[in-house]
């Protein structure tokens, strides 16, 4: 076996990959929604669609106008708690929900602009796998934060051990050209500064003059303006000598005590916000019980809601560390719908993605009461939302081959010619853009490279045809049903038949890559007793009886 060259991760399974169909999206109109009314920088083109995320993510990664292009993404997968898989190996329970999320996190991080981040909320069934799995997929130098959130300040007088009240959120940015933004202040961010030597520049605090880490520069004594000398700290100043006499001279340094105590000014006037720290209370993030009281409000749950929601709160906090208005969120596992909602709110564009049928009776309800300024709850006041915008609903595709009643690979039915030249862009990398113009023009690779999709069959006259408009300076790709053979020696066309050109291309057919208990194998009961002596021959027609029908047909 070859020598591993890099720490990594293992586990059952881990090289399997699927081989994933690049679905068109298909809008349902009666589910989209936008405001009556328009108004300077309200956003209409956010997207719900409703479907496998996985499939979703990959319909998006083959999309130019969301692949790197995504500022922030928050997702809230499934916490694997292990109750679903009581009577199955640990190993495979774990292996499961890894690939789950692998396959989806290495999609979305192709999804991210060079200066986006993640966050993965979590808990500790599974943070410490996910964590050495992240730093894999997006280096462990891009790893900056696992923060703690009190999801519940209730306490549990039923847990066995200790009641646990938080959650992870894992914190990951696609590379260096990340910058994360400050928390606005708020009155009780500011109790420390105060004014008491009357300095025109307002209240301060003290801070730091001490270096944290020792370096040869450092080391100066210090002349007070009394002439006393004060010797640099065990580590050195903070400071250069020469940046140290600057800040003496602004009165940004000052000493106190008869000059034998240094003291650093932090002015209140130059703090525009704050730095992001690493444990989030309830109080300002939001819990569980809040959201869920939130969300039975808004769309009269009762008592039946979602059994994990996350709290507005806590997304305003992550959308504004890591966004600008304006900028794309988004969330493949959508759940209640929190993620679009304040994102909504907040003046940024989003996509959530979402399996359950829920996205149709509870999402796009909850947003449209987003979009209609009835939403009171959450974030409303904070954020000054008053409604507008809209978003449009998608639902994947169905799979654009099927077979035939002999068994064929054939285009399915519900295709229709527009979604057949869509998709065949999406399989080629092209820009899905039919012209009005030209009829062969159905997308475009680059400024000279061009798709065509039909499904005729062409002959040579045509396709000669065909190749005298592309012109000597362009090229065209053709995907048909059939062609003549002669038409191979035009250069500027590359001809393809369809369905044959793509498929082994993916996986075909395949609707639904979700974590689901049927992808476990079943167990096999042990026999009571083993017995040394072999089992008797079968018959021919015993051996006939127990070999299972080709055509998986079940007798009456």
């Amino acid at each position: 076996m070859a020598a591993k060259t890099k720490l990594e991760l293992t586990w059952i399974g881990k090289n399997n990959r699927p081989r994933l169909e690049p679905r068109i999206l298909i809008e349902e109109p009666e589910f989209s929604h936008h405001a009556s009314t328009r108004r300077e920088g309200d956003i209409f083109d956010n997207m719900l669609i409703h479907g496998d995320n996985l499939l979703a993510l990959k319909a998006l990664e083959t999309d130019p106008a969301v692949r790197g292009k995504v500022k922030c993404i928050f997702i809230d997968p499934p916490y694997n708690t292990g109750s679903a898989f009581e009577h199955y190996d640990d190993g495979l329970e774990h292996s499961l929900w890894l690939t789950m999320m692998r396959d989806r996190l290495e999609i979305l991080r192709n999804l991210l602009s060079e200066d986006g981040s993640i966050w993965m909320t979590i808990d500790d069934n599974e943070v410490h796998y996910l964590k050495v799995m992240c730093d894999e997929i997006f280096g462990r130098s891009n790893f900056f934060g696992s923060i703690i959130w009190q999801h519940s300040v209730q306490g549990k007088n039923d847990a066995k051990t200790v009641s646990l009240h938080h959650n992870y959120v894992l914190a990951y940015r696609k590379t260096e050209a990340f910058s994360r933004n400050l928390l606005p202040r708020k009155p009780e961010h500011n109790k420390n500064y105060n004014n008491p030597d009357k300095d025109p520049k307002g209240p301060w605090r003290a801070g730091d003059v001490r270096s944290p880490n020792y370096r040869e520069n450092l080391m100066f004594d210090v002349t007070t303006p009394s002439g006393k000398i004060i010797p640099p700290p065990e580590k050195g100043w903070r400071w250069s000598k020469e940046t140290f006499a600057s800040k003496v001279e602004t009165g940004e340094i000052t000493f106190l005590n008869e000059d034998t105590r240094v003291l650093r000014k932090i002015y209140l006037c130059d703090q525009e916000g704050r730095v992001p720290e690493s444990i989030w209370f309830g109080e300002e993030a939001g819990t569980t019980r809040e959201a869920t009281n939130d969300l039975r409000t808004l769309l009269g749950l009762g008592d039946a809601t979602f059994a994990t929601p996350k709290p507005e709160k806590l997304l305003e906090r992550i959308i504004q560390i890591g966004t600008q208005p304006g900028d794309l969120v988004i969330d493949s596992f959508a759940g209640s719908g929190t993620t679009g909602a304040v994102a909504h709110k907040m003046g940024r564009r989003w996509i959530m993605v979402e399996l359950g049928d829920h996205a149709k009776t509870h999402v796009a309800p909850r947003l449209q009461k987003v979009i209609n300024g009835t939403d009171k709850g959450g974030v409303t006041e904070a954020t000054n939302w008053r409604g507008g915008g809209g978003y449009r609903f998608f639902r994947l595709a169905p799979s654009l081959l099927q077979k035939d009643v002999w068994g064929n690979w054939v285009i399915s039915k519900d295709y229709n010619a527009e979604m057949l030249a869509e998709a065949m862009c999406k399989h080629f990398n092209y820009v899905y853009a039919p012209s009005t113009e030209a009829y062969w023009m159905h997308g475009q690779a680059s400024e000279n490279a061009f798709i065509y999709v039909t499904t005729a069959s062409l002959t040579i006259e045509q396709l000669r045809a065909i190749s005298d408009e592309v012109g000597e300076d362009r090229s065209l790709l053709i995907c048909c049903m059939a062609y003549e053979a002669q038409g191979e020696s035009l250069s500027n066309l590359t001809l393809k038949k369809i369905p044959r050109v793509v498929l082994d291309r993916c996986e075909w057919g395949q609707d639904d890559y979700s974590l689901k208990i049927n992808a476990l194998p079943m167990a096999e009961d042990e026999p009571d007793d083993i017995e040394d002596t072999p089992a008797p021959k079968k018959s021919a027609k015993a051996k006939a009886a127990d070999t299972p029908d080709l055509f998986g047909a079940e007798e009456n």
